[in-house]
């Protein structure tokens, strides 16, 4: 980015907004809507990165971060020219989400209900970003016409709202913090 350049621009003040491959759309646009929604999430994530946590956690989520500022870009256009000029998330990065549950999972109890969220801030904080997780691929899966790079954002979106949930058991067992799991009402 150039030093120089003033971030304001004025050219949204009317409600309007250009997607990354040009188009003027409105700021309530579902492509909006959805990569605003991605930029909650990673805004969250940097949040719980902020906390304490394990070193492979934290580089763990910068990856993530990462990921999800080029999800941002991809479903910030619709025009398969420009598409193709962007970083895309890959399977193997959804391999990599599988494979940080399946080896945080072997060191966690059994789950045999449902947990509330809760326990501590930094499990509290990865609660509401499996939340935002989950209203992203809702947003996402309202916008028609779905393109290839939108259709892996949302296979990723889905395995990441799980890791986030798995992240949060791991946290509280690291802590060793006790889950407080769902009792229906007798």
């Amino acid at each position: 980015m150039n030093k120089n350049a003033k971030i304001y621009t004025k050219t949204g003040d009317s409600g309007e907004t250009s997607l990354l491959c040009g188009t003027r759309t409105t700021k309530n646009h579902l492509r909006i809507e959805a990569y605003g929604t991605i930029d909650e999430l990673n805004s969250y994530i940097g949040l719980i990165r902020s906390y304490k946590i394990k070193k492979h956690d934290f580089d763990v989520l910068l990856n993530i971060q990462h990921r999800l500022f080029e999800a941002g870009s991809l479903l910030a256009c619709e025009k398969k020219t420009f598409l193709n000029k962007l970083t895309k998330i890959k399977e193997t990065d959804i391999l990599l989400l599988e494979k940080e549950m399946d080896m945080i999972n072997t060191t966690l109890p059994a789950l045999h209900s449902f947990i509330l969220p809760g326990g501590n801030k930094i499990v509290s904080h990865c609660h509401i970003a499996r939340c935002i997780c989950r209203r992203a691929e809702r947003v996402i899966c309202a916008i028609p016409h779905l393109n290839e790079p939108d259709k892996i954002i949302l296979k990723y979106l889905n395995r990441l709202s799980d890791y986030l949930f798995v992240l949060s058991r791991k946290i509280t067992n690291d802590n060793n913090i006790i889950e407080i799991t769902w009792k229906a009402k007798k």
